[in-house]
């Protein structure tokens, strides 16, 4: 969506164009209510601002997110943008997609929740190491590293989402 189609669009419409970037209620109506934006980064500017998601926040957007190596499934923007985040990662690639497997488990069982990680521009081996290194912190790190990963893929995909 072009950014003055963005300013001009009807709210509704506006919000739905931003929930597949970070489906955060809160962030996409300040997004929407801050309108009309003179460019691209004083929109990214302002979501930067109110990506201080909530561990609420963050909990519900997960809900989002397949595990990492994991095509997501359907036809959503959100899950076709999931499966170009996540096209680094070769399903072809057998032992790494066990091991992420692996590890995907051992995530949840530790933190009760998926694994993220921005994945756009990493390559398999840096999201396996991540991934493993993050097993090793604990509960208030990872909070914090995953309200910042959360961050950084929202603003990925609204600057895909909203274009000049």
């Amino acid at each position: 969506m072009l950014l003055e189609d963005f300013n001009r669009a009807e709210r509704s419409a506006a919000l739905a164009a931003l929930r597949p970037c970070a489906d955060v209620p809160r962030w996409c109506e300040l997004l929407v209510d801050h309108r009309p934006y003179a460019s691209i980064d004083a929109l990214v500017a302002m979501a930067a601002a109110a990506a201080s998601f909530t561990p609420d926040e963050v909990a519900a957007a997960l809900a989002h997110h397949p595990r990492i190596g994991e095509r997501a499934a359907g036809d959503s923007r959100e899950a076709a943008m999931s499966r170009a985040e996540q096209s680094g990662v070769d399903p072809a690639d057998v032992a790494v997609q066990q091991a992420l497997r692996d590890g995907n488990i051992a995530y949840e069982q530790r933190f009760g929740r998926v694994f993220l990680i921005r994945a756009a521009g990493r390559s398999p081996a840096e999201i396996l190491a991540a991934l493993r290194e993050r097993l090793q912190n604990d509960d208030e790190s990872e909070d914090r590293i995953v309200a910042e990963q959360l961050r950084e893929i929202a603003l990925l995909r609204l600057r895909g989402v909203i274009t000049s």
